[in-house]
């Protein structure tokens, strides 16, 4: 994300589908367009309380050797995942589903239904799953799955916050999220997911904001040829299980400057998203990752704007891209560099932007702290910039799938001072912000 914010969890599982294999192998010969999402995955004996939403996590690792994963396709009946129809571009939206009734969870995708919305994003935090070694713990995300897979809505998951007893070579004195200590450990349990929710998960996100410390919280600090080694693997998990599953790459955050530890000057505590990305392209990012995953929340410029062009809005009170103008201020100036980086390096790759929005406080009685900016961008400007966001994507043809940030998190109790409410289309009494009409009404080519 490009501040601070982090996505709920989600949760889904499919009615099953037990489909003979000949008869399979049949459709597949005949080249019958079907839309199979074999639902055959385990049932949903596990208890889908637990939990609140944060796409940070809160651990540290250290630089132990990556080793090869031992990857065993799965020998489920469950069917692999349709290819996604050649669709150009996807409209999605980030929610909160964890952690509620199975009422309330079939409530909240019927929101992305009445939307409009094809996709949307959750969450899966792998703390949450198994919070020690072996025991797993799924049903608050079969809920989700299962609930959006009756809905004909395609699922993402961002898989982030690997458990404590995964990285337990690096502690500081401000721990924070961090990748397990063996790369390995992290591309067998996206194995299990797979395995788990084969057919009925269409999009996997690998990581998040791994240019911060704050999600990559190890001895070395962040390293762009750490995560690829990381990011290698689990491709790998991923599509020999599924390879249908589009493979996301983690996004970064927009961060226009770079800084090293006060106590380590060779250790790098956050990158500039421009840097950190080139590395990764030298490091081999473009051919481990179906999409390259992108954020950007938007702050309080327009998304037509590019950061160079001069654009000032002399009654706001946050002043940061204004009087100290950069690149990763603005929605347009940060796709496009991505995108750009990706044709200089000769390939092709889309951008999968799996956080962005406008935030607002407008209607709110408090805003967050250090977020003054939610405090110049109105309803009205939230509704308008959501919207024109998404046509932008489209027109610009190198987005593959757009998940705006967010439905529901204004939901979590928190108050006006959660830093992820304001993006939030529903307001705390679950009213329909403007945004949340402008979103339903607008085309979706």
């Amino acid at each position: 994300m490009s501040d601070n914010l982090s996505p709920g969890n989600r949760r889904l599982s499919g009615q099953r589908l037990y489909v003979a294999i000949a008869a399979w192998l049949v459709l597949v010969v005949v080249g019958a367009f079907c839309t199979w999402y074999g639902w055959i995955g385990p049932s949903p004996s596990d208890d889908g309380s637990q939990q609140a939403a944060e796409a940070t996590s809160t651990s540290e690792v250290a630089a132990p050797t990556a080793e090869a994963v031992d990857v065993q396709p799965t020998t489920s009946a469950a069917l692999p995942t349709v290819p996604v129809e050649e669709e150009v571009f996807g409209y999605g939206i980030a929610i909160h589903g964890t952690g509620g009734s199975t009422d309330l969870v079939d409530y909240t995708v019927g929101q992305v239904e009445s939307l409009g919305l094809g996709w949307l994003k959750q969450q899966m935090r792998w703390e949450d799953v198994e919070r020690q070694p072996g025991q797993l713990e799924w049903g608050m995300y079969d809920l989700i799955i299962d609930s959006a897979n009756q809905r004909g809505i395609k699922v993402m998951l961002s898989v982030v916050d690997a458990p404590d007893w995964t990285h337990t070579s690096y502690v500081d004195e401000n721990p924070q999220g961090a990748p397990p200590d063996n790369l390995a450990d992290y591309a067998n349990f996206l194995g299990m997911v797979v395995d788990r929710y084969r057919g009925r998960i269409h999009a996997i996100e690998v990581w998040n904001e791994q240019n911060l410390d704050r999600e990559w919280d190890t001895s070395e600090g962040v390293k762009a040829e750490r995560y690829i080694e990381m990011l290698k693997l689990a491709y790998q998990s991923i599509k020999s299980r599924d390879p249908n599953i589009i493979v996301i790459s983690g996004a970064l955050s927009p961060v226009g400057a770079t800084a090293t530890d006060p106590n380590n000057s060779n250790r790098i505590i956050y990158m500039d998203d421009f840097a950190y990305f080139e590395q990764l392209v030298t490091a081999g990012l473009l051919d481990h990752c179906d999409c390259v995953g992108a954020h950007h929340n938007g702050i309080n410029m327009p998304p037509n704007i590019a950061w160079d062009e001069g654009y000032d809005d002399p009654t706001a009170q946050f002043r940061g891209p204004f009087d100290n103008p950069d690149h990763s201020w603005s929605f347009k100036s940060t796709l496009w560099g991505y995108h750009d980086r990706i044709v200089t390096a000769g390939r092709n790759n889309p951008l999968c932007i799996t956080e962005f929005g406008w935030p607002t406080s407008e209607g709110f009685d408090g805003y967050p702290s250090q977020m003054e900016y939610a405090l110049d961008n109105t309803l009205g400007e939230q509704a308008q910039w959501d919207v024109e966001a998404f046509q932008l994507m489209r027109e610009w043809g190198f987005v593959r799938l757009a998940f705006l940030w967010n439905l529901n998190f204004s939901q979590l109790g928190w108050g006006p001072e959660d830093p992820n409410a304001p993006w939030a289309i529903i307001d705390f009494q679950g009213v329909g912000r403007p945004a949340f009409g402008a979103i339903g009404e607008m085309d979706k080519p």
